[in-house]
């Protein structure tokens, strides 16, 4: 069995997300654009409560770009479901 990612490998995994997705504008345009956030103020906004999610959110979100995003890091795309979830929390249907 595979060791569970901890939040910092989730955190790290999102840093690299965005990395992949600012390196080609087709890629960090529309994830931009979704957002509301420009250049000038994407450092800042990484570094808010739930922005990385959000990032992986947006990566999850297109079946092409989340297969690119993992076979350039050689990871089973469900890594990147399984840090979103870690790095979310709970979905509000996980309560009882």
């Amino acid at each position: 069995m595979a060791p569970r990612l901890t939040t910092e490998d989730a955190e790290t995994l999102a840093l690299r997300a965005l990395g992949f997705l600012a390196a080609e504008p087709e890629r960090i345009e529309p994830f931009l654009s979704t957002t509301g956030l420009g250049p000038a103020n994407l450092r800042s906004a990484a570094s808010e409560p739930g922005f990385l999610a959000a990032v992986l959110d947006h990566i999850a979100g297109s079946d092409s770009l989340l297969l690119e995003f993992a076979e350039n890091l050689r990871l089973n795309p469900e890594i990147i479901g399984e840090a979103r979830r870690l790095l979310a929390g709970p979905e509000p249907d996980d309560f009882p």
